[in-house]
């Protein structure tokens, strides 16, 4: 490894060959912009809505419906003294679910999504598309071609305009609105955690009902031994059993909606009063010091909200909203109203309601669904963990850790062994060293309110950038859910001494995790910027770039869609040696859920002929992954190929009309030299490779016109092809950079610890670049520098 040692106080020089350096490597925008839309909007019939409403029961719903498990415990955890409390709590939970799950998320946050994806990077991802609020800039106009980056266009006085060019105008406020995103990611994670404990330690109760003397260790351990055997099945993925969840959940609806129908006919039908919103001041009005702390058991009535959003993929919105409107809704109202029913005359089960209230005959099958309706609710915390890691890690704010793709069907299914063990144990910790469902309730209620708080903040900015929504229906909508939502985070935090505090300390730990690695991430990228050289330098030393060129393919990779990294400078200097093939490799992930296949790869060429040297931008989305059956070093020899190849075909082109005729041409030769290839495991898609024309134009003076002209460019492309084969047999090395980031020694003793020992333990842990690109350990080097900040 070669090393090298730059602070960042040293600047790079703009001498006079700095305006020519910036005509010779400039952002791929031709090539971009001759990618082809081939995407429309998915139109959907009524059989299949109905039936993708039935299949997003088991993916999306399953935590909020295993809510009557608990609520009313934790609502009532030192039992009930009057039955205008029940009625009370009941008229909060029913006006909750009406406000929040289904007026709040389902008919106006499922709308702020990102091509089908949601979540809080979701929302991110809208917004830096909009607005120009990365704190990482290493996006380009070339970008903004893509089929799947979608954005507006704003009025010069126009609102959305002055929130855009506030939002843009200091650094500050970017990194407030990342951390208000880590805020609500971090919380999240802490869902996936809290549900998996509760619902399955709640589930597991009911095998005491039946036995009293039963102690409360063996239910632990029942709900410690489904845990285990949840998280070591994660590595099979969901596909294979996923088709049991919909009809499951469906079934576990159906139950806990006809139990509640009978109580209420068989108990007390005058609950039924609690639908009158007037019941709710009744109960605040009552003034007993327990009233506001009960307000903690009441959020966990909508806790799988959040879910509901950041689980959206796969399924359209209007079918999540047919699925909840014609069969959750009214199954929730019912279930909670039952359980209610029931409480009124039996005051003191009020800690086993929901087991208690089922009639005897149907208990134990009931118990064998709770159970199961149980785990698929965890099943989709865990799977919405994965993404949001997935995501965190595509923009740059979480190290690289192993993803693995388990689903050939769908794209999203994945699973994170590190991750996945680390939830099992946290899971196993809460679930062990809490032992009831109160002081778990207690932290769940806390993690939820905060997530959907960063929610409501964010969909702020969206509804004014992304929708250009009238100011007034942005109050409106503010107004309505801090209402709702300032209370619920009040009476959370008042419980933060009951298990408030694990959510708490799991978030602000993967905080810190990703507050560092980003902040680190970003300074890594301005030392690349800023040091990097100057394009007109590298080829003013000449063809031989002042070196002996050896036969080969050397793909260097860097940061920068621009320019030379300073590892390539460094690593020319100090050997007397360099491939006759130069292609230099940009990997960036950009804002978007997905970049298609066929926009993935554009590709340059960098200088004349005889230098052969290329760049080559492969972008992703933040649910993109690499598969281990990809291999990297293949997809670029063949995109390489295939633009030379187009290159020659532009050759001679000079005016619009024939270079029109000729990109035609082109696209149809790309569409069949890759369908020839396919045969041989090539990718056959047609816009992997874009070209440019800016360096490969021959004047329009040329005699070259005809038939001379197609012998030319056949000659040209024959001549080359053959030297790029005999340089890929020669052998192909991989040149990566390893940036050692280190804290100067004047910095204070917070930077210090963050950057030398956190960053520094994180580095070690995570992925090397060369293992996710599947880079041949013998044809890898590792240029070395070390960066002080």
């Amino acid at each position: 490894m070669i090393m090298a040692s730059i602070s960042d106080s040293e600047t790079t020089n703009r001498g006079s060959m700095w305006e020519l350096d910036q005509n010779l490597d400039q952002p791929m925008d031709e090539e971009a912009s001759q990618l082809k839309n081939m995407y429309r909007e998915k139109k959907f019939s009524s059989m299949l809505l109905l039936r993708l409403a039935f299949q997003s029961l088991g993916v999306v719903f399953g935590d909020l419906g295993t809510s009557p498990l608990y609520v009313f415990y934790n609502i009532f955890p030192h039992g009930v003294d009057d039955d205008e409390d029940v009625i009370g709590a009941l008229s909060l939970i029913i006006y909750t679910l009406t406000l929040i799950p289904l007026m709040k998320y389902v008919f106006v946050v499922l709308r702020a999504n990102d091509n089908g994806q949601g979540g809080t990077f979701a929302l991110y991802s809208l917004l830096c598309r909009h607005a120009k609020v990365s704190t990482i800039p290493n996006q380009h106009k070339t970008d903004e071609e893509l089929t799947t980056y979608s954005r507006q266009t704003y009025e010069e006085n126009s609102l959305a305009a002055k929130v855009k060019r506030w939002l843009e105008g200091h650094a500050y406020k970017k990194n407030c609105l990342l951390i208000l995103v880590l805020i609500g990611t971090c919380t999240a994670i802490g869902d996936g955690i809290l549900t998996p404990a509760i619902s399955v330690l709640s589930a597991s109760g009911g095998i005491r009902v039946q036995n009293q003397n039963m102690s409360t260790d063996v239910v632990v351990i029942v709900a410690v031994v489904i845990l285990i055997g949840l998280f070591c099945m994660q590595h099979y993925g969901t596909d294979k059993v996923g088709w049991l969840f919909a009809p499951l959940v469906l079934l576990w609806f159906i139950l806990i909606g006809s139990i509640g129908l009978v109580n209420i006919h068989k108990y007390n039908s005058s609950v039924l009063k609690a639908y009158n919103p007037v019941y709710i001041f009744r109960y605040f009005r009552r003034g007993k010091s327990e009233i506001w702390t009960s307000l903690g058991g009441v959020m966990l009535s909508i806790t799988g909200t959040e879910a509901l959003y950041a689980d959206l993929c796969h399924f359209p919105v209007l079918a999540i909203q047919i699925a909840f409107t014609l069969v959750v809704f009214p199954c929730l109202l019912l279930a909670y109203t039952g359980q209610a029913a029931y409480i009124i005359d039996h005051k003191d089960h009020v800690a086993d309601a929901f087991y208690r209230s089922i009639p005897g005959a149907i208990y134990w099958p009931a118990f064998i669904i709770a159970t199961l309706a149980a785990v698929v609710a965890s099943q989709a915390t865990i799977s919405a963990t994965y993404s949001i890691i997935k995501q965190a890690l595509a923009l740059g704010c979480f190290p690289r850790v192993n993803v693995v793709h388990t689903s050939k069907k769908f794209l999203g299914q994945i699973y994170i062994p590190d991750i996945n063990w680390v939830l099992m144990i946290l899971c196993i910790a809460v679930t062990a060293g809490f032992k009831n469902q109160s002081q778990i309730g207690n932290a769940y209620g806390t993690a939820v309110v905060i997530v959907m708080l960063v929610t409501t903040f964010l969909m702020v900015p969206v509804m004014l950038l992304v929708w250009k929504s009238h100011w007034i229906l942005v109050v409106i909508f503010l107004v309505l859910s801090l209402t709702v939502e300032l209370p619920y985070f009040t009476a959370c935090i008042n419980k933060v001494d009951q298990g408030g505090w694990v959510p708490l300390v799991i978030a602000i730990t993967f905080f810190i995790i990703m507050y560092v690695w980003h902040f680190c991430t970003v300074k890594r990228y301005e030392f690349e910027m800023h040091s990097k050289v100057s394009m007109a330098w590298i080829l003013g030393l000449g063809p031989s770039l002042g070196l002996v060129r050896v036969p080969g393919i050397g793909f260097v990779y860097t940061e920068l869609a621009s320019g030379v990294p300073l590892i390539f400078s460094h690593f020319i200097t100090n050997l007397p040696a360099i491939h006759s093939v130069v292609v230099f490799v940009c990997v960036k992930y950009l804002p978007v859920y997905t970049v298609p296949v066929e926009e993935r790869f554009i590709m340059k060429r960098i200088g004349p002929k005889n230098y052969h040297m290329f760049r080559c931008v492969a972008r992703y989305g933040y649910k993109d992954i690499h598969k281990k059956d990809e291999d990297f070093e293949k997809m670029l020899l063949d995109r390489l190929l295939i633009f030379v190849r187009l290159e020659s075909m532009m050759d001679g082109y000079s005016d619009s009309e024939d270079f029109t005729m000729m990109e035609q041409k082109a696209e149809r030769s790309t569409r069949a030299l890759l369908t020839e290839k396919a045969g041989s495991n090539t990718m056959s898609s047609i816009g992997d490779m874009s070209y440019s024309s800016q360096d490969s134009i021959v004047p329009a003076k040329s005699p070259l016109t005809g038939n001379s002209l197609a012998r030319y460019s056949s000659q040209t492309f024959s001549d080359e092809q053959e030297f790029l084969n005999r340089c890929k047999d020669a052998g192909v090395v991989h040149i990566l950079g390893n940036t050692v980031v280190q804290a100067r020694r004047d910095s204070g003793i917070i930077k210090k610890v963050a950057v030398n020992y956190v960053y520094a333990f994180l580095r070690k842990l995570c992925r090397e670049n060369s293992v996710i690109f599947n880079v041949p350990h013998e044809s890898l080097l590792n240029v070395g520098q070390i960066y002080y900040i």
